[in-house]
């Protein structure tokens, strides 16, 4: 069936904006917090609230669309085929629930495996990221440049403080070299933030063992729009229906980083 991108890309930013507002005004009440899989690992009526209006919304309007999202009230997504919507109504909720701030609602629109229209919306800074596929990504409105080649000393890499002790999932002495080298490391605590301050060049390369598509969805296509690389930590594709450890960086730091390091995991 053919889309109309534009309608839907107007669509899309309009309910961000819609939902992000529900969210400031949800700052005073007070949240029923619960847990998921552990107690660190946190999800609010809010996270419920936003993705049932993202989810109404759509099916109303583009019927024939699917939606994969965190909270479980879109459809049962196995593979990629037509049009589907990947949301993560609140990425970033520990951040949502201890800071009120440095979170994100993160939305990608895939059509037969092509990420096609990505968005990332910083809700407390009015940041609205978004991409539509070979039209470049922007910030609010204003056209990021594409990202320039960066010598891993002068890059910025996101990494997570857990991934450089003992740790269960992988070996934590590969990344030490890696730390001493790049100018600095950073955590935000919400990968949808992460991935777009890459895309805005804010970051040069972002690397976590552990992400489920809505978490990459958004981002991904940001990235890729300014020539930017999001791949697993082998290199290769992800897949949009499993989980995967992500590497999202500049093109430079990226090969580098791959080749050298994350090789040797």
């Amino acid at each position: 069936m053919e889309e109309n991108w534009l309608e839907i890309d107007e669509f899309a930013k309009s309910s961000i904006k819609e939902a992000g507002q529900e969210i400031i005004d949800s700052f005073d009440e007070v949240l029923k917090i619960q847990t998921k899989s552990n107690v660190n690992d946190l999800v609010t009526n809010m996270d419920k609230q936003i993705e049932k209006l993202f989810v109404e919304k759509i099916k109303d309007l583009f019927p024939h669309h699917r939606v994969m999202g965190e909270e479980g009230f879109g459809d049962q997504v196995t593979d990629m085929e037509g049009t589907v919507w990947i949301i993560d109504p609140i990425d970033g909720t520990m951040n949502f629930v201890h800071q009120q701030r440095n979170f994100a609602i993160s939305i990608g629109v895939y059509h037969e495996g092509k990420g096609m229209l990505g968005y990332i919306y910083d809700v407390v800074s009015d940041d609205l990221y978004h991409a539509k596929k070979d039209e470049g990504a922007y910030l609010n409105g204003e056209k990021l440049s594409p990202l320039k080649d960066v010598p891993l000393e002068e890059a910025i890499l996101s990494l997570n403080a857990t991934w450089l002790v003992p740790n269960k999932k992988v070996n934590h002495e590969v990344f030490v070299p890696l730390v001493h080298r790049v100018r600095g490391t950073r955590s935000y605590g919400s990968a949808a933030i992460e991935l777009a301050y890459i895309a805005a060049g804010r970051l040069d390369g972002y690397i976590t063992m552990r992400l489920a598509p809505w978490d990459f969805a958004g981002g991904k296509v940001l990235i890729e729009e300014v020539g930017g690389v999001v791949t697993d930590l082998n290199g290769s594709e992800l897949s949009m229906v499993n989980h995967s450890p992500v590497f999202a960086g500049n093109p430079s730091v990226h090969r580098e980083v791959q080749k050298k390091y994350l090789s040797k995991l």
